[in-house]
């Protein structure tokens, strides 16, 4: 079951704001508040690219 606590509650905005234009940038509206209205393949492609660019991001910064 998935948490809704955040572990650092100064990112929270960070992550709207990344997912905001995660959103615009697949041509979904994606409107402050309550989205129900999105369906489920709008919805998951915005949760699916958010994962991928944090995935590239982590794979540039990480260095050994």
């Amino acid at each position: 079951m998935a948490s809704k606590n955040v572990l650092i509650p100064e990112s929270k905005q960070s992550m709207e704001n990344f997912k905001s234009e995660v959103a615009n940038s697949l041509n979904v509206n994606l409107k402050q508040g309550y989205n129900g209205d999105l369906t489920s393949r709008e919805a998951g492609s915005i949760g699916g690219e958010m994962v991928k660019r944090m995935i590239a991001y982590a794979e540039t910064n990480m260095k050994k």
